[in-house]
């Protein structure tokens, strides 16, 4: 599709900034909304994409308009004269004889992390010279010397757009909790039975999609209705990135359709909720031994003779803060202590990042709400085949497709990491902006 072929022709990663006009979208019998600009830099403060009213950039930036815009220039002076200032105090013997080591560390470090910035930055003013001094030969009688001209311009131009992508992907913060794997939960929200079947759906949708980019898809809890759905289900999912393609999945998804229970016919609305939390290292996260109260049962459910008659099920309950994880899948009662440990840990290290986030993104509590129809993120309306992500205002059609967590599902995700990095930058130019000078 003409979609999918622009969205892989563009570059990924560090360098790549990603500009979709509304054309792209009309092209497509799939996308039918506009969305943003974005650009995509790794980064690493936590952030997430704040539910409840709708994220929209006023205009759709080129990377040209967002260097034109005055306010990423003086930042940029302002970072230049920061380094300048560091290196200068360092060089100097000054606060070695009045014995600040500390103070020395931490501008050594500084310099040590805006050098690759820096760097970049003069690349780029060493470019714009050379294409200024460049097109001044373009103006010269001989044919030849204009036509090299010419060539060496069409250079320096796409050298000058790569250093601009680099600087914008430098200028985001990177977040640490993208290196991390995750633990997937979901849980059925409003709507009964018809909840739980679609909880169903959108887990065996995770899980496909895990398969997809190769990583292991561990499931820890796994609680099933009479009609097959979920009511509640959890997963450990390691693998290169997971977290960061993952971790914009988590909120309120809403369902519309007529459900396989429907004697006359009628639309329902559902909800359920989807929570992704990363999975911290040992070093990231310790938890006390003494601080534990494991407890041992006999497992739920389906499972067979040794499942069913064996303390094999283990709830571990961390004291200080009162969160809980369970795990029953396994026949070894050892097994399922080291999973169940593995979901509390990232649950502890979800409520940690939540703490320290919390002025700004609410991670746990803005992916769960109140499981009310209302707080939805993304609607899956079977009606009309299409699904509608109302924090960036894209709407995709095919269900079924985006169901089996291939193409469609990937390129909703990128958006809306584009969209994270686009929005982290725009907040730290206005944070630069309100500064006093």
């Amino acid at each position: 599709m003409a979609y999918r072929r622009a969205i892989n022709l563009l570059p990924r990663g560090m360098e790549s900034l990603l500009s979709l006009r509304t054309c792209l979208f009309q092209k497509s019998p799939n996308i039918v909304s506009q969305t943003v600009c974005f650009y995509n830099p790794s980064g690493r403060s936590a952030r997430t994409i704040c539910t409840g009213t709708p994220l929209m950039v006023a205009k759709l930036l080129s990377v040209e308009e967002l260097f034109a815009q005055r306010s990423l220039q003086e930042y940029l002076k302002k970072v230049e004269a920061e380094y300048s200032e560091c290196l200068r105090e360092i060089n100097s013997s000054t606060m070695e004889e009045q014995g600040s080591v500390d103070t020395l560390r931490s501008k050594r470090t500084k310099v040590s992390l805006l050098t690759p910035l820096i760097q970049a930055v003069q690349e780029l003013n060493t470019k714009v010279t050379e294409i200024t001094e460049t097109e001044m030969l373009l103006k010269d009688e001989d044919p030849a010397l204009r036509e090299l001209a010419e060539l060496e311009r069409e250079g320096c131009l796409q050298e000058i757009h790569d250093l601009r992508q680099k600087i914008l992907g430098l200028l985001v913060p990177e977040e640490e909790a993208d290196l991390s794997d995750l633990v997937l939960e979901v849980t059925a929200g409003v709507g009964g039975q018809e909840a739980m079947l679609f909880t169903a759906e959108v887990f065996d949708m995770y899980q496909s999609f895990a398969q997809r980019h190769g990583w292991s898809f561990d499931i820890l809890e796994h609680m099933t209705s009479e009609l097959g759905g979920l009511r509640h289900a959890s997963a450990s999912i390691s693998g290169p990135e997971s977290y960061k393609k993952m971790k914009y999945e988590g909120g309120v998804h809403r369902v519309q359709r007529v459900p396989k229970t429907e004697k006359q016919g009628r639309m329902h609305t559902s909800t359920m909720t989807v929570a992704v939390l990363p999975q911290p290292t040992e070093i990231s996260l310790t938890i006390n031994p003494k601080d534990l109260r494991i407890e041992t049962k006999r497992a739920s459910g389906a499972g067979g003779q040794h499942v069913n008659t064996t303390d094999s099920a283990v709830r571990i309950v961390h004291l200080p803060t009162g969160v809980v994880a369970e795990c029953q899948q396994e026949r070894s009662q050892l097994k399922n202590k080291e999973k169940a440990m593995k979901a509390l840990r990232a649950k502890l290290y979800s409520m940690k990042l939540e703490e320290e986030t919390s002025k700004r993104y609410n991670q746990r509590k803005v992916q769960i709400g109140t499981k009310a129809r209302s707080e939805k993120i993304r609607t899956y309306n079977f009606a009309q085949d299409r699904i509608t992500d109302h924090r960036i205002g894209m709407t995709v059609h095919d269900v079924k497709s985006f169901l089996l967590g291939e193409d469609l599902l990937e390129e909703m995700n990128s958006l809306l990491e584009e969209f994270s990095n686009q929005e982290t930058l725009m907040e730290l130019l206005g944070e630069n902006k309100q500064e006093p000078s």
